[in-house]
């Protein structure tokens, strides 16, 4: 599978790289050109990284992903992870970075409500 990578503005300050297929050796430097892109941009303070649609994520893309983090850190822009699919949370946590990219819930968990509490 190959690698499609989308951007969007979210709000002003706010844009969200959507990458969506596998974060591989032979792609993984699209990951880091695509932040560059927003970096050189400029205008906002935060970039997102939704990861729901990340089917596979090996080595080589973890460390696309920190390159990224370190490339927004030098421009002073936050870079967080969104959403990342099961499979990518896992890979994050394995590689102990899921506190680096703000700590993300895998995709689907946060959207499990709790049920409401009636009554008072």
């Amino acid at each position: 599978m190959t690698l499609s990578i989308k951007t969007s503005t979210l709000a002003d300050d706010v844009v969200e790289v959507s990458p969506s297929g596998e974060i591989d050796v032979e792609n993984a430097y699209e990951i880091r050109e695509a932040v560059g892109t927003q970096l050189a941009a400029g205008g906002f303070v935060r970039i997102e990284l939704n990861l729901q649609n990340v089917t596979f994520i090996d080595s080589v893309g973890i460390s696309a992903l920190v390159a990224a983090f370190q490339l927004a850190q030098v421009s002073e822009v936050k870079l967080i992870v969104t959403r990342p699919s099961r499979f990518a949370h896992r890979q994050l946590w394995v590689t102990g970075l899921l506190g680096l990219f703000g700590n993300p819930q895998p995709f689907g968990e946060a959207d499990k409500a709790q049920p409401a509490v009636s009554g008072t």
